[in-house]
């Protein structure tokens, strides 16, 4: 007598096989690093290099379920880059161009300063607590005041250089949003020197930042989870998806 065995589940489509969320995060690397050079591209020779960048902005929030083959996120790229299409050659693109800077740092500033506030545990304490605690070691009061000071220092260094981003952006000749209104700023800088601070030096005031402040952190707590800077963005890594989801979240 013969039996009938169950016939094997065909894959379910391309997110199935897991591919799609093992490229997002180099998918997302790569846009993020090529959008700065694209916008001071931008600013530099103009057309079609702003709506070059503003496409990359928009693969860049919609890598997650573009890479998961989503219909919306499909039909939302098509009318999104046909719009970029439309507005090519006009003072859109370069308008537009003026605000991501801005977001960005003003979003990273907000969600510093708002883990300060509400009875809320400091960003970095959580971080610095799950790595003392991975490894075994002591979170001690000296750590979790330092970590709560270094969370308001991030959240002011970030709100500095979104001021500064804002002001910037206001006060370009050509191309700023008050010459674009008709009116005269108060100071006159030019696209370029906007682009320089904002598309680039921005992430050197951070990157230095972030140098300085991991060398005196090493001075000041001289037993650290991790050896060196490599092994610190490898611990980092280890406290796995979850964390940062909650994190993030």
């Amino acid at each position: 007598m013969s039996s009938r065995s169950a016939p094997a589940e065909a894959p379910r489509g391309p997110g199935a096989t897991g591919a799609g969320p093992a490229l997002l995060l180099p998918v997302q690397l790569l846009l993020c690093v090529a959008y700065p050079f694209l916008a001071h591209a931008a600013t530099v020779k103009g057309a079609p290099w702003a709506s070059l960048a503003l496409a990359d902005l928009v693969l860049l929030l919609l890598a997650a379920p573009l890479l998961r083959l989503r219909f919306w996120a499909l039909a939302l790229l098509a009318v999104l880059l046909a719009g970029l299409a439309w507005i090519d050659g006009g003072p859109w693109p370069q308008l537009l161009l003026l605000a991501p800077p801005v977001l960005f740092t003003g979003w990273l500033a907000w969600w510093f300063a708002r883990s300060l506030w509400g009875g809320r545990t400091p960003l970095i304490a959580r971080i610095v607590r799950a790595l003392h605690e991975r490894a075994g070691q002591a979170y001690t009061d000296d750590l979790a005041a330092y970590a709560r000071r270094l969370t308001a220092g991030w959240a002011g260094v970030l709100a500095l250089l979104t001021v500064a981003n804002a002001l910037l952006a206001l006060w370009a000749v050509p191309g700023g949003v008050l010459h674009a209104l008709g009116r005269t700023p108060p100071v006159v800088v030019t696209p370029e020197a906007w682009s320089w601070f904002a598309n680039l030096l921005n992430y050197g005031v951070v990157g230095g930042f972030m140098l300085g402040e991991f060398a005196w952190r090493k001075r000041r707590f001289p037993r650290q989870p991790y050896r060196n800077g490599l092994d610190f963005i490898r611990q980092m890594a280890a406290l796995g998806p979850r964390f940062w989801r909650e994190l993030l979240g």
